[in-house]
């Protein structure tokens, strides 16, 4: 059984404006051993009103003992109801905080509660009945077991869920769980369309398993770790675990999204002030997809993230994620996460080989041709693409895409000399790609978490002054630009400033291989 630390699982946000009020019905509590918590529905519970002082005080003690991040996101809503006979009694609104508070923070509480209160030998936290909407639309989720009995029985929602909850069918190409809409999904990319050669054997083995395991009860690799450069086929992955798994049981609760789209719509609940509902939105998934890993930012979205990784592989849900790095590799990874991680299949799909590329060029005239017959490009031609382009499986598509498309317009024969100026800004060495100021600011800005605006201000801390100084460094190697106008497009800063921040990374770079590292995921993100 995988332990779950409350240190690792802080996650922010609070649960505000529960349900107060409401008459309450409590079912008699099983007698249970001191050190645990009993878990009942509500009754009439009477707050003992000389008591009332100390359960504030069980609070203080809480929040000083599990920090204010841990405090707000799964007590806030915990009121104090009562202490009798030894038994202290709280509440709390739904019940998948009871759930939370009872699996992870049951000695905390039992702690605190024997410090307040003389002769406490065990704590019971009820679920009140919430008397309005609000509430009722975020009815508890259930455990992990619970979870899984109910993918088993295939169970319904109950009436009040499905009273006042109206959930939006996901548009063609997109998946979605609750309402929750996930990234698009591409309908080229399933697994009858990879090609599959020596460098992505294993993960084309791992995602196929998965998409006809995930479902049965025990996924065969959970979670599926998948990393390479751009355009070897991660993505391409991703989205035929999820056409597949819906093709196999067109109810499955599947979602794929982007470490983006993810902390979007983080940052749109805490906006909002409604976090715990975003955690709901994810309870009832069966295939959680998470692309783009490293772009994955912002404490509070890691913080959040990690939580619903963690209680899908607790609730035996099938999780799978694609990266540009290996788990080890993602600096921003908690070492929790990052062992998480790594415990299940973690592969990489390496570069092609020329014969995989040969394999993949041909797969894609295929399917040009079987668009129009009469579509055709000579051996010379496509060994001619296979030996310049080296560096991706979508380079090879998009050649062979810009071939078709001169073709129907010049409905001519494709010559070598004609490949050779269709392809030319792709081929590697021969153009490249220009990068600008702007294209630095916006790279470092969305790999290091922080605003543009940040990076051009005046302030001084550590978090912005080392991705600002980084900007420096990078666009003193990547541009023409002088040190004067560096300083200039970084905040109007002098030019000792950007020299000062290029010694810095430089004398940084002898000593931290990271940093190194780091530095070339981001020259490879500014040269696509």
């Amino acid at each position: 059984m995988h332990t779950i630390h409350k240190a690792d699982h802080s996650v922010t946000g609070s649960y505000a404006g529960a349900a107060q009020g409401g008459m309450e019905e409590r079912a008699v509590a099983e007698p249970i051993s001191a050190g645990s918590l009993t878990s009942t529905t509500t009754t009439a519970l009477a707050t003992t009103g000389s008591d009332e002082p100390r359960g504030q005080k069980v609070r203080a003690m809480l929040r000083a003992r599990l920090g204010d991040d841990i405090y707000t996101s799964w007590f806030n809503a915990l009121e104090f109801e009562s202490f009798d006979g030894g038994t202290v009694r709280f509440s709390v609104p739904v019940k998948f905080l009871r759930t939370w508070i009872q699996s992870h923070y049951s000695e905390d509480l039992l702690d605190c509660c024997r410090a307040e209160f003389k002769g406490a030998e065990k704590v019971e936290v009820a679920l009140r009945q919430p008397g309005n909407q609000a509430a009722a639309r975020v009815e508890a989720a259930p455990a992990p077991s619970e979870q899984a009995a109910a993918l088993r029985n295939n169970a319904q929602p109950d009436a009040a869920q499905r009273n006042t909850t109206f959930v939006a069918p996901a548009p063609a190409g997109r998946t979605s769980v609750g309402g929750f809409e996930g990234s698009p999904l591409d309908p080229r990319y399933t697994f009858e369309s990879f090609v599959v050669g020596p460098s992505n054997r294993m993960a084309h083995a791992g995602a196929t398993q998965v998409a006809e395991t995930a479902l049965g009860g025990v996924p065969g690799f959970n979670p599926l770790y998948l990393h390479s450069a751009v355009g070897l086929g991660k993505t391409h992955l991703l989205h035929a675990i999820a056409w597949e798994v819906k093709r196999r049981s067109p109810n499955a609760q599947v979602l794929y999204l982007t470490a983006e789209r993810f902390r979007y719509q983080f940052v749109e609940a805490l906006r909002s002030q409604d976090p715990l509902a975003f955690k709901e939105k994810f309870r009832d998934i069966n295939v959680l997809l998470i692309d783009d890993l490293e772009f994955m930012h912002g404490e509070r979205t890691e913080q959040e993230f990690d939580h619903i990784i963690n209680s899908l592989l607790d609730g035996g849900r099938q999780v799978v994620v694609a990266s540009a790095r290996a788990p080890n590799h993602v600096e921003r990874l908690n070492e929790r996460m990052r062992s998480r991680l790594q415990r299940g299949l973690v592969t990489e799909i390496a570069t092609l080989d020329y014969e995989l590329r040969l394999k993949v060029l041909e797969t894609r005239l295929a399917e040009k041709r079987a668009l129009d017959p009469s579509f055709t490009l000579g051996r010379e031609i496509i060994s001619l693409l296979a030996e310049r382009l080296t560096e991706s499986g979508r380079e090879l598509e998009g050649a062979i895409t810009r071939l078709y498309a001169t073709w129907q317009y010049m409905r001519t024969a494709i010559t070598p000399d004609v490949a050779e100026t269709v392809i030319r800004d792709l081929v590697q060495g021969l153009e490249p790609r220009r990068i600008k100021i702007e294209d630095i600011l916006r790279i470092v800005s969305r790999h290091f978490g922080v605003s543009k605006g940040d990076l051009l201000s005046q302030r001084r801390h550590r978090s912005v002054v080392w991705p600002r100084q980084i900007g420096m460094y990078l666009a003193k190697q990547l541009t023409a630009r002088s040190l004067p106008e560096i300083g200039r497009r970084f905040g109007n800063r002098d030019h000792t400033t950007v020299l000062h921040a290029i010694r810095k990374i430089e004398g940084e770079l002898s000593g931290n291989p990271r940093l190194k590292e780091e530095l070339e995921e981001l020259k490879r993100l500014l040269s696509h």
